[in-house]
């Protein structure tokens, strides 16, 4: 695996695909390390959630395929391609049994990974995941994100979209690249069929590791309705709340989440 670096990030060179990974360093304690998989917004390191995980526990982040600094290849179009490659990465950083977090288009992936080699995690947290079909057919379960105004899309992923929301006007060229370049690969990872492998349902009674649903109360992508039936799939499963949130609580309420996290992952 080579690997290229500067502060707090590297891009590392797996199955052909440059991935821009941050990882907090190496285990100073035995608990196990914790994989986290972002959502659609994407990953930097000065992100609100990651000093109270970071500070606690080996935390590993990888971009995306398609964020950030992570390349794109041309044969790369699922979510389920992505849930392959981060299984080779376990193996390269020789986690054996980790706790995993995913949040959103992240808790898809983290779905399609647990399914496929359940031994390999201890815990499982799904913040507001998307993945599956729950409702009828002629009905979205997720709003199209891409068929509004970005006004209306703020309103559905922030409890406050006012203090939450990008300024443009304040991000560097480099920043909004990254933002439409991330749009763009939601697109292409989600948009048929809309936001769900048909797949996964029938796969999830596979999943061992017990698991913890997370949802902000102002949530306007991810309803009640849809993450309790999420969670029914599961083996062992429960839902949580997290007040004054939207979509992303990891970033609107960062210490409430990490205090649920962890709480859960037994510390």
């Amino acid at each position: 695996m080579q690997m290229v670096t500067r502060p707090d990030m590297a891009v590392v060179k797996l199955s052909g695909i440059d991935l821009e990974l941050f990882d907090s360093g190496q285990d100073t304690q035995p608990q196990s390390p914790i994989l986290f998989l972002h959502g659609g917004g994407g990953f930097h390191p000065q992100q609100p959630f990651v000093a109270p995980l970071s500070t606690r526990r080996r935390l590993v982040v990888p971009s995306h395929p398609g964020f950030g600094r992570s390349s794109l290849p041309d044969w790369l179009d699922s979510v389920d391609d992505i849930a392959y490659l981060y299984l080779e990465l376990m193996d390269i950083l020789q986690f054996d049994r980790i706790d995993l977090i995913g949040c959103s288009i992240g808790g898809w992936v983290a779905a399609e990974m647990a399914t496929k080699a359940p031994e390999r995690f201890r815990r499982l947290v799904m913040v507001g995941p998307v993945g599956i079909k729950v409702g009828p057919s002629d009905r979205l379960d997720i709003p199209d994100i891409f068929a509004m105004p970005q006004a209306e899309v703020d309103k559905l992923l922030y409890h406050d979209p006012e203090r939450m929301k990008p300024d443009p006007a304040k991000m560097s060229d480099d920043e909004l690249a990254a933002m439409f370049r991330a749009r763009e690969t939601v697109a292409l990872l989600t948009w048929e069929p809309w936001m769900h492998n048909p797949k996964l349902k029938h796969r999830l009674h596979r999943i061992k590791a017990p698991t913890l649903f997370i949802r902000g109360d102002s949530d306007g992508l991810v309803s009640q309705t849809y993450l309790e039936a999420y969670a029914s799939l599961l083996p062992d499963a429960r839902t949580v709340t997290i007040t004054a949130a939207g979509h992303v609580p990891q970033l609107e309420r960062p210490a409430a989440f990490a205090a649920e996290v962890m709480q859960f992952f037994g510390e």
